[in-house]
Formats: structure tokens, C-alpha cells, sequence
């Protein structure tokens, strides 16, 4: 029982000065509990079967992320507690000197383990309750779901997991106490905050070449993820960039610690004016452990930007590009192979799409409006290859993995600009010797465009033919929420004469208005186009609804994933320099107790205070704001296909987030700081 208060007692007395650990694990668990409660909040949703089945998969995927990030949490928690516990080894110390064994000291630190995290799962799981509410209305409102009979529930199954999983970081937390404890001596416990970490000023030569040799490393690294990305081709490649960027950020991060000092040492103006001199000096007293924990959380900050960054951008520019990219309710396509055996499918080549739809009893006069059917031709020996000309080597040592044998697609004039017209595009006018080609897949426009500039001739059908811009022209067929059009040629409505059909399209909108029959009228469809796919005509469909419900549940993936793991990174790097700046404000209470005896005042203290932990937490920060820089390049060049028109919101967006999280944590340390070290 004595134990039990006694515990209660350091508990209560803990808290005021270690806030941020008990907000940490409070923030940490209700997070985890919103993220796992999703999938019994949808429950209560009236959606369709198939964004039915987008939300399980991703429901299915959050639980996955879960165990990565209980990993996470689990070492932020041990690391916060070693903190807890080197805090305290002088009061560890003096139960030991009054005769207290380990085994009681172990018992103490079980007992107050277990009240700390009875207490943060509690309040967690109240604030994740009612966080995981409004989450669920976003989810509703992301997905179009009929939210009337919406209610609030609690995720029995969301709160088992974090039972589950906060319990075994609990317990191992308890198991790292105990074995700390059993190894500590009695002297080193009583006089752990008399001791300092030696500094070692390291030679200003070697900082300066290590920091240029790996400074230069870095720049490469940099210059293969932007200008030098097209040369990656494998995992492996990929890989070797990343590796040089976290060796050369660690090498970084140590020679600056060396430099940084001597640096300010030498301008005597800026180095003796107030106490600058006790803040750089108190940086470097704990340089020798701080080059590794700072290269984590650099990396980790990095991770942050990056994955909140172009997560959000894929949502926001899935969402506008389903406005751009989607301009019609339908498009239906009928594959011409010559190859097939079918007899029925050979016979089916020669009716337009519409007929084959009328042939099996679809009404298209009174369920379809703005309908134009086309052609797209196709020629054996127009390859990609073949229109690239004098420029093929260059552009194959540039671009080896794009498929030069594929054949190219042709169009008439008179068609695409029937379409362009429906989707509100520019329309274009062609002589009888030109061509041009409409693209919007940004990659194959540069290569496109190196072609085109030099008055590439093409033999179309026989007959040369010359471009009439010197660049690709902005414009699509197929309907899509990403940029997928890698080129098209437009000719002369003549120039198709000789070409063969490659395959039939048609696009419509529907004559209905309400979503309801809309839907209706789509399942007939799919239900035809199943029927005869491979039977009696090779026709696909593809429909704006079905577009939205893939690009919405593919978005809503990425956004929630992206932001699970993009939070609990900045709250963990955060959370990290957090609990260490406290514990080095606990170790230097002397140190500035001998500032007041000198005679400096309390503002001037409060300042060195705010400068010393202000380095910290930037110090990381800059550096992984210019990895993200380059970092975001390459995430953009790897989905160019969903666009980046959308991402200065996304950056503005995870810039607030750090801003609110990683800003909140640096003014909580720096009021908690001021208590631990202010006079009493």
C-alpha cells in the first residue's frame, strides 16, 4: 500500500513537469483509435457495393499500417521512458541509500507504468471517440454516402486493438524499467546531474572536408531523384539515391556540430553578446549524442513532408482532374483484332457500337444524348519507334524502358474536333500534308516534343506528312481521372484511307438526371457488356460514376494512410526532441542557478532558454525542408499522371500541420523547460 502512494505521489508530481509524455501517449492512442474505428463507423453507411468494397480495402489497409505504426509508438514510448527514468536517478538513488531494494524500486516503477497507461488509454480513447466522429463524417461526405441514419458508436474492435497493442508497449516499457534500474549503481545514480557529456571540439579541417565531400554526395543524390530520375530504372537504382542521402545527412549533421561552434567562436561580436555564449556552448555539450537522434528525426520530418505532401496533392488533383478528364457520362470501346477466331465476334466488327448496344436490346435514342461514335486507325509500320526518326538513339539512351515497337494511334481531324467540341476543348484545322499530335502525359509530351521541333515526316498511308506545331497540343479521347493520353495523331480526314480500324469508340451522356436512374441505366449496361465480352463482340465500357467511385476510394486511401503516417512521424519526431530537451533542462537546473548567482536576470535566461531549444527543434527541420524540396520532385515525377496543379495547397496544408504539431510541441517544451528551471 505504501509502495501504491508512493507511486501515486511521483505520478502527480511528474506531470507538470513532463506533460508532453502523458500528451504524447494520450494524442498517440486516440489517433490510433480514429484511424481503427473506421471500419465499424462505415458500417453505418448506405453506400454502393462497390465503394462498399473500396472502403473495406481500405479499412483493411489502415489495420495494416497499424502494426508499422504501433512499431513507432512502441519506441517513442521506451525512448520517453528512459528519459523518465534518468530524470529521476537521483531520487532512485537516495531510496536506495534509505534501504529500499531494487526489487521495491522495480515494483514502483510497474505501479506507476500501469497508472499511466490506464490513465492515457482512458482519456485516449475518450478523445479518439469523439474525434473518430467527425472523421466519419468526412469519410461519408469523401465517399457521397447517405449518412440520414447516421449515429454515434464506439469501435468495440478499435478499442480491443489499442488494448492489445498499447498494452504490450506497456509491458515492455515495464521490462526496460526494471532491467534499467538493476544495472544502475548507487553512485552514478546519486550524481547523474553532476555529470556532463565531455566536449570533444573536433578539428575544424576535417569537419570542413567531411562536410564538402558529403555536402557534394548529397547533390548527386539530389540530382538523380530530379534531372537524372529518367536513369533509374530499378529498385536497386532507385535505392542508391536514398542510401546517400541518409549516410550524407548523418555526416552532415556531424560535421556542422563541429563547425558550427568554431564558427561562432570566431565572430566575437556574435559570440559574447548576452549569453549567446552559454546557449552554443550548451548545444555542444550534448553534440556527441544529438548528430544521431537529429539524423532520425531530420529522415522523419523528411518522411512527414513528403508523405502529407503528395498524399494530399493526389486527392485534391483525383478530384479536380474528374471534373477536367471526365467530361461525358460513357465511352464505350470495340476492340478490332484480326487475329480472333470467333466467327460472331468477326461478324460484330462490321456494326458500329450503337448497333451492337440496339442489337442486344438497349435502348439508346432514349437513354443516350450527345452521342458520337469514331474510329481510331492504326498502321504496322507507324511504330513509336518509326516517328521518333534521326532522334531514336538519343531519346532510347534517355528513355530506355518506353516501348518503341508499340503501334502508334491515328485519328481523323474531323472526328477529334466532333469530341473536342462535346468536351469543351480547343479544336484544330489541318492541311493535306500536316499532322499533329494531342497529348497530356507530361513525360511522353517531352519526348514528343523533341521530335516534333524538328519537323519530323511521317509516312502515313504512303504519303508524307509534316507537323504542323513544333510541340504536342494539350487534348484526350478516353475518359479517365488521371493524364494517361501518351499521344494521338491527327491527319487529314483523307489520310486514313489506307489505314485499318485499330477500334470503334463512343462516348454519350445520359439523357436521365437523377442519379438513381443514371445508375440504373449504367447496371443495364454492364450487364450487356458482360454478356457479350468474348462471346459476341469485344466491347469495354467505361462510365464517369465508376471513374468517381475509383478515383474517390483511391484518394480517400492514399489522404488517410498518408495522413496516419505523416502524423504519427511528426508527432514522434516532435514528441522526441521534446522529452530530450526536457531531460537536458532537468541536467543544467545548475547551470543556470550559476547564471542567476552571476547576476544575469530571468528575461535574459528565458532567451538563452528559447534559443538553445529553438536550435533544436530547427536545426533537423531546415534540413529536411530541403530534402523535401527534391524529395517532392520525385514523388511529383512518379505520379505525374494525377497531375501537379494541386500541389501548393497540399504543401500549404502539411506546412499547417507542422506548424500547429511540430510548433505546439516546441512551445509546450519551452514552458515546461521554464518550470524545471526556474528558482523555486
Amino acid at each position: 500500500m505504501m509502495l501504491f502512494k508512493l507511486s501515486l505521489k511521483n505520478i502527480t508530481k511528474s506531470i507538470k513537469d513532463y506533460a508532453i509524455y502523458f500528451f504524447t501517449l494520450i494524442l498517440g492512442v486516440a489517433i490510433f483509435y480514429v484511424f481503427n474505428a473506421l471500419d465499424s463507423q462505415t458500417v453505418m453507411m448506405n453506400v454502393s457495393k462497390s465503394t462498399y468494397d473500396i472502403i473495406k480495402l481500405m479499412n483493411n489497409m489502415l489495420a495494416g499500417v497499424s502494426v508499422f505504426v504501433s512499431f513507432i509508438l512502441g519506441f517513442l514510448i521506451i525512448y520517453a521512458s528512459r528519459f523518465l527514468i534518468k530524470r529521476r536517478n537521483k531520487e532512485f538513488g537516495i531510496y536506495l541509500t534509505l534501504g529500499m531494494s531494487r526489487r521495491k524500486i522495480s515494483i514502483i516503477l510497474f505501479i506507476e507504468t500501469l497508472v499511466i497507461g490506464i490513465f492515457s488509454l482512458i482519456v485516449g480513447l475518450g478523445i479518439g471517440f469523439i474525434l473518430s466522429q467527425f472523421m466519419s463524417i468526412l469519410v461519408a461526405n469523401m465517399f457521397e454516402a447517405d449518412i440520414t441514419n447516421f449515429k454515434f458508436i464506439f469501435s468495440t474492435s478499435a478499442c480491443i486493438k489499442c488494448l492489445i497493442y498499447f498494452g504490450i508497449m506497456y509491458l515492455l516499457v515495464m521490462i526496460f524499467n526494471t532491467i534499467s534500474v538493476s544495472k544502475c549503481k548507487l553512485i552514478d545514480l546519486l550524481y547523474s546531474n553532476k555529470k556532463s557529456e565531455k566536449i570533444k571540439l573536433k578539428n575544424p579541417l576535417l569537419c570542413t572536408i567531411i562536410f564538402i565531400i558529403f555536402a557534394t554526395i548529397l547533390g548527386i543524390a539530389y540530382y538523380l531523384v530530379t534531372g537524372g530520375v529518367d536513369k533509374l530504372q530499378s529498385a536497386s537504382q532507385i535505392l542508391l539515391p536514398m542510401v546517400m542521402g541518409v549516410v550524407s545527412t548523418f555526416f552532415i549533421f556531424w560535421s556542422l556540430s563541429g563547425l558550427l561552434l568554431r564558427i561562432f567562436t570566431s565572430m566575437k561580436k556574435t559570440y559574447y553578446k548576452g549569453l549567446n555564449s552559454f546557449t552554443l556552448r550548451q548545444f555542444s555539450s550534448k553534440i556527441n549524442t544529438t548528430v544521431f537522434s537529429m539524423t532520425i528525426i531530420c529522415l522523419m520530418l523528411f518522411v512527414t513532408i513528403c508523405v502529407l505532401s503528395s498524399s494530399l496533392s493526389i486527392k485534391n488533383s483525383m478530384t479536380k482532374n474528374l471534373e477536367e478528364l471526365a467530361p461525358v457520362d460513357i465511352q464505350l470501346t470495340k476492340i478490332i483484332a484480326p487475329d480472333i477466331e470467333n466467327k460472331e465476334i468477326v461478324i460484330d466488327y462490321d456494326l458500329s457500337i450503337k448497333e451492337t448496344l440496339e442489337k442486344n436490346h438497349f435502348d439508346t435514342k432514349n437513354n443516350l444524348k450527345d452521342l458520337i461514335e469514331f474510329n481510331i486507325y492504326e498502321e504496322d509500320n507507324l511504330t513509336l519507334g518509326n516517328t521518333l526518326g534521326e532522334s531514336f538513339s538519343k531519346i532510347y539512351a534517355k528513355y530506355k524502358n518506353l516501348q518503341y515497337d508499340s503501334v502508334e494511334t491515328v485519328m481523323k481531324i474531323s472526328d477529334y474536333n466532333k469530341i473536342a467540341k462535346l468536351y469543351g476543348n480547343k479544336q484544330y484545322q489541318l492541311k493535306e500534308n500536316e499532322y499533329l499530335i494531342i497529348a497530356d502525359f507530361n513525360s511522353m509530351i517531352e519526348v514528343r516534343d523533341e521530335v516534333l521541333k524538328e519537323g519530323q515526316k511521317l509516312i502515313i498511308g504512303g504519303k508524307n506528312y509534316y507537323p504542323k506545331y513544333k510541340e504536342c497540343q494539350n487534348g484526350f479521347i478516353e475518359i479517365s481521372s488521371n493524364h494517361i493520353n501518351d499521344g494521338i495523331i491527327l491527319v487529314p480526314d483523307h489520310a486514313i484511307e489506307k489505314l485499318k480500324v485499330g477500334y470503334k469508340g463512343l462516348i454519350a451522356n445520359y439523357k436521365e438526371k437523377s442519379k438513381e436512374k443514371r445508375v440504373k441505366i449504367e447496371s443495364e449496361l454492364h450487364e450487356i457488356i458482360e454478356k457479350i465480352w468474348d462471346n459476341t463482340s469485344l466491347t469495354t465500357l467505361n462510365t464517369k460514376l465508376d471513374i468517381a467511385e475509383s478515383s474517390i476510394g483511391l484518394g480517400a486511401l492514399v489522404t488517410f494512410i498518408g495522413l496516419y503516417l505523416g502524423i504519427i512521424f511528426l508527432i514522434s519526431s516532435a514528441a522526441i526532441l521534446a522529452l530530450k530537451e526536457l531531460s537536458e533542462s532537468s541536467d543544467n537546473k545548475e547551470r543556470f542557478r550559476m547564471l542567476r548567482k552571476i547576476g544575469t536576470d530571468e528575461k535574459m535566461i528565458n532567451q538563452a532558454l528559447f534559443r538553445q531549444i529553438a536550435i533544436f527543434f530547427m536545426f533537423p527541420l531546415v534540413i529536411a525542408i530541403i530534402h523535401s524540396i527534391f524529395g517532392i520532385m520525385f514523388c511529383n515525377f512518379i505520379l505525374e499522371t494525377f497531375g501537379n496543379d494541386q500541389l501548393l495547397p497540399s504543401i500549404i496544408m502539411t506546412a499547417i500541420f507542422i506548424i500547429i504539431i511540430y510548433g505546439g510541441y516546441f512551445l509546450i517544451t519551452y514552458i515546461c523547460s521554464k518550470n524545471i528551471i526556474r528558482e523555486r
